[in-house]
């Protein structure tokens, strides 16, 4: 019986999530010809369509932040990654127009796609090429002074429960290079709500709480220096990790 609810969860989730994206469509159509002009409206749409189809299904986020940000400036966002409600999370946090950066299977979702294709950055892991096209776009977004988030484990992982795993190098590089802040997100049990996409373990209405850490000040840090960065990042998001995920 468990399973099944959970499974019906699901369904009614993506259903809301494709009822609202409907109902936007025809402005996101218009918009999306035109992404650098309507870039922030683009944003808003994404954000509210996410974060209405989790509100009607019973999902909420419960959010603490070790400090106050300023959200006038332009972050790297390094969240960890659980689950498709990460992206969601991220959204209801931010308080600014931001691109994420994603795999590049998400250009074939219906839903997703019309925002990899227009706002987002989509990357092919495999790829070299499309790894640092990806990697140029992103630092052309920070260098115009917009946030971008990435999520440095590079995907989710098939281990049930999930761990946090090692970060990739990619988000610490752009930072550094570009002298912008980085501010860890840390999305603690999502999995516990949806793992993944769902659809192996399904769903169910809950809290999903979120830390968000300080702002880290990169300024005149070496490239070299971004893999202490890099490690030291990781252990911090992992104290706040087991706060709710002691396996």
């Amino acid at each position: 019986m468990v399973k099944l609810l959970r499974k019906t969860h699901t369904i009614l989730y993506y259903g809301a999530l494709l009822f609202f994206f409907v109902l936007a469509y025809p402005f996101l159509r218009y918009v999306t010809l035109r992404p650098s002009k309507y870039y922030n409206q683009i944003v808003f749409m994404r954000k509210w369509i996410s974060l209405l189809a989790c509100w009607l299904v019973g999902i909420r986020f419960k959010v603490t932040f070790e400090t106050t940000i300023d959200w006038t400036k332009p972050y790297i966002i390094c969240p960890n990654h659980t689950s498709i409600l990460d992206i969601t999370a991220i959204n209801y946090v931010c308080k600014q127009p931001f691109s994420f950066m994603g795999k590049i299977e998400l250009l074939k979702n219906p839903v997703t796609g019309i925002f990899f294709k227009s706002i987002d950055i989509p990357v092919d892991r495999k790829s070299n090429i499309s790894a640092f096209r990806s990697f140029k776009r992103a630092q052309q977004l920070v260098q115009e002074g917009k946030t971008v988030v990435i999520f440095p484990e590079g995907k989710i992982d098939e281990e049930y429960p999930p761990q946090l795993h090692e970060f990739k190098s990619g988000s610490f590089r752009i930072a550094v290079e570009n002298q912008v802040q980085i501010i860890p997100v840390v999305i603690q049990d999502a999995w516990k709500i949806l793992w993944d996409d769902g659809l192996k373990k399904g769903s169910r209405p809950g809290s999903i709480h979120i830390t968000v850490l300080a702002p880290i000040d990169i300024q005149n840090l070496s490239i070299e220096a971004s893999n202490h960065l890099q490690t030291s990042v990781y252990h911090k998001m992992k104290s706040y990790w087991n706060i709710y995920n002691d396996h």
